[in-house]
């Protein structure tokens, strides 16, 4: 048993100390409440007697129970604010002197004013549940599973049944847990402080789970008094109230057992990968019901069909975790370890997952540990000190999100990350995270001018305690989790953001290739009359690409906030901007590179995401619409069936120029390759709305080469201008090849051909 399981013994002279503990805990400031509350020894006549005292403001009467037969002691107000105490002869407990009392052996028994009565075991009865253990490996920042230990857990304590709740606030005076339960009084059940660690905790008999809660924060600075939600809490309440809730999410019975078991086995970056990108309370919305948002069971049953016929492997959901804004997309995360109340329940999210699984559908999580909001409930200024955050607004303040940053050097908050990324895989089965906006991690002056930022200890501009973070982020997650996915989202030219610890990588799988999205989408912006002059911004990306690991991202990003629509991109009339879209989709299918692509893109929505809508389903009534999804589903079959498309994309071995440079025409043509090199297929795409006849391109042998897509098909609902199916090659020597093959080539359109050998 350790020093604080046994009770403590009274001061040399009792009278003043019991009169300054009394004051302290009437005004909800007494920081080591298990010295006062609960059962003690006290000395009175030269006879131990057993004091328990209660702090129950607003009771009328307070009564021990003790033992079996429940033998009522009624205790004496010591204090008008609801302070009892009852004094007990050893003879009457049946303990020694100065015995320690075990947890549960009495009850009190709590009359208020109004005549309700209840009955309960005493909190401060019970000794801690955390261990030294914990503490060290809290104070280390190995607690990987800490989620296991800090927050709010229902379980047996002694043989009672109730909530022991824990939480970090080191530079607190005095920390309780205030609920409907003690109606939100912060002086009731204040928490015991368990040293250098900064951890409080407390177990809180018959408290189930449900139960709304927040922890009240006495600051040692300044008197400062916060009111804050469980920073471990698995679940909150429905903005905009803001409490945690009680919640135990072990009970919900997988059946993706299949799944987990290969998952280990998968090797995604030699897989065909296709992601859909979506926002959970935007996809669909039932208008005939106050538009309002599909639960996660509701997602499930709708859209996993959906995903299924598009022919896509995986599904990226925009943040779920607890956000108070709806605007924010979930990007503003304040309960990390909470999925959103607005579409149901932890289990129901399980459930969500669970199906995706059983249909072979991965799910990756967007995870948002750059930065979080300020709002006065969260992790800002926590224990009335920057706690979470750095103090100095030059490290600590985010200036173009108005947001704060974590202190990434600090043991404890590094810890929280780190375990908040394991529990998503550990307790939700997540298929791996997406990483938002690592660039801003990674540099002390991203977004900053000079003079605003701080340089680290070698006068550099990088976040060195930023880059030890992810990097053991990634090789924690990685052992735990083997053929999970961290994908990052990092804008820069970082070097090896997706390569391996053991070389000097960050440790990622894969990363957004920013730069083939931008320079891709400003060329598809051109009127075609002038990309002739603007070749490069094609061919350019392939200098880099296979640097990293890429995913060619056209995601969320791309489509809001008056960057309009990838249709409402593309230049000229109606039937140019779908034949350039397709072309879009044909020529990024064909690229080196995992593919994503966000919600509604694919029946090419004509209206910018707005998070208080839907993708407008209406659209699939029309042919041009129609033929846009169509070709997506070609493209995600071909994809999946043809290795040249994913087997080697990230290395030269996957890929050959045919021709590069043929501006004048803004043709590309190049060939793609499995790790059989005689596996490939030819793709060639017309940049230009011009009609290209017998226009030839070299071609590594000699055979029938089959056309097995043409984005401009009539089935596309394109000019249906093509090769018949396919043509046959001729010993005529073009682009440095031996053999060539003479085409129609459409206008606006990719060409993909498959040769069938003689």
């Amino acid at each position: 048993m350790g020093k604080d399981d046994k009770l403590k013994t009274p001061a040399a002279n009792p009278q003043e100390s019991s009169t300054n503990d009394i004051e302290l805990i009437v005004r909800g400031k007494h920081s080591d409440p298990f010295a006062f509350l609960g059962p003690h020894w006290i000395e009175q006549d030269g006879k131990k007697l057993l004091a328990i005292r209660v702090f129950r403001p607003n009771a009328a009467e307070v009564t021990v129970l003790w033992g079996k037969k429940a033998e009522p002691q009624h205790a004496v107000r010591i204090d008008p604010e609801g302070l009892f105490e009852a004094r007990l002869r050893a003879s009457d407990t049946a303990k020694s002197q100065n015995e320690p009392v075990p947890p549960g052996v009495y009850r009190l028994q709590i009359r208020f004013s109004d005549e309700n009565v209840f009955e309960t075991f005493d909190p401060y009865a019970f000794p801690p549940v955390l261990t030294e253990y914990d503490l060290y490996l809290s104070g280390e920042g190995t607690h990987y599973q800490k989620y296991e230990k800090l927050g709010a857990h229902v379980r047996e304590v002694a043989g009672a049944r109730g909530v022991h709740f824990a939480v970090w606030a080191p530079n607190a005076r005095r920390v309780s847990v205030v609920g409907n339960f003690n109606l939100w009084d912060g002086r009731v059940h204040p928490m015991r402080h368990r040293g250098s660690s900064g951890i409080w905790e407390l177990f809180i008999p018959g408290l189930q789970e449900g139960e709304l809660y927040k922890f009240e924060i006495l600051s040692r600075v300044g008197d400062h008094l916060g009111l804050k939600t469980d920073p471990y809490g698995f679940a909150g309440e429905m903005r905009p109230n803001n409490a945690s809730v009680v919640r135990t999410i072990d009970g919900y019975r997988w059946k993706d057992t299949p799944w987990m078991e290969s998952r280990p086995l998968r090797d995604w970056l030699h897989s065909p990968m296709t992601i859909y990108e979506l926002h959970a309370g935007s996809w669909r919305r039932k208008p005939e019901e106050g538009n309002r948002w599909l639960t996660y069971r509701e997602l499930a049953h709708e859209l996993l069909p959906y995903v299924k016929r598009l022919g896509f492997t995986h599904i990226e959901l925009l943040p779920i975790m607890e956000h108070p804004l709806d605007a924010s997309w979930g990007y503003q995360t304040v309960g990390y370890f909470a999925v959103t109340s607005r579409f149901g329940s932890p289990a129901d999210f399980m459930y969500f997952v669970d199906l995706c699984h059983q249909q072979e559908i991965g799910v990756i999580l967007d995870w948002t540990p750059a930065h979080f909001p300020r709002d006065a409930h969260g992790l800002g200024w926590f224990d009335g000190t920057h706690l979470y955050e750095h103090a100095d607004p030059r490290r600590g303040a985010h200036p173009d999100w108005g947001t704060l940053v974590f202190n990434y050097g600090r043991n404890e908050v590094q810890n929280f990350l780190v375990s908040n990324a394991l529990f998503w895989l550990d307790k939700y089965h997540l298929d791996g995270l997406r990483v938002d906006a690592v660039a801003s991690m990674l540099y002390l002056d991203y977004s900053r001018k000079p003079g605003e930022w701080i340089p680290n200890a070698f006068g550099g501009r990088e976040n060195l305690e930023a880059i030890a973070f992810l990097k053991h982020l990634n090789e924690v997650l990685h052992s735990r989790h083997p053929g999970a996915l961290m994908i990052a989202e990092e804008s820069t030219s970082w070097p090896a953001v997706s390569r391996p610890t053991y070389v000097g990588g960050l440790g990622f799988d894969l990363k957004w290739n920013m730069g083939w999205m931008n320079d891709t989408l400003r060329y598809f912006a051109l009127d075609p009359l002038f990309r002739q002059h603007h070749h490069n911004e094609l061919t350019f990306s392939m200098i880099y690409a296979f640097q990293e690991n890429f995913i060619l991202p056209l995601s969320h990003d791309e489509v809001v906030h008056g960057k309009r629509t990838l249709l409402e991109k593309m230049p000229g009339d109606d039937w140019q901007k779908f034949a350039n879209l397709r072309l879009l989709f044909g020529y990024m299918y064909a690229h080196p590179g995992k593919k994503l692509l966000f919600m509604g893109s694919e029946i090419a929505e004509r209206n910018e995401f707005w998070d208080e809508g839907s993708v407008d389903w209406s659209l699939g009534e029309s042919a041009s619409h129609r033929g846009v999804q169509r070709l997506l589903i070609d493209l995600n079959r071909l994809h999946t069936t043809e290795r040249p498309f994913f087997e080697v994309d990230f290395e030269w071995a996957g890929f050959e120029w045919i021709d590069a440079n043929d501006a004048a025409a803004s043709i590309l043509s190049f060939i793609r390759r499995a790790r059989d090199p005689e596996d490939i297929v030819v793709v060639v795409c017309n940049f230009t709305p011009v009609l290209r006849l017998d226009y030839r391109v070299g071609v590594p042998a000699a055979g029938y080469y089959r056309e097995i897509l043409n984005s401009d098909s009539a089935y596309y609902e394109g000019s249906d201008a093509g090769n018949a199916g396919g043509v046959r090659a001729e010993p005529i020597p073009w682009n440095d090849r031996p053999w060539s093959i003479k085409l129609k080539v459409p206008p606006l359109a990719a060409l993909y051909f498959k040769p069938q050998r003689d």
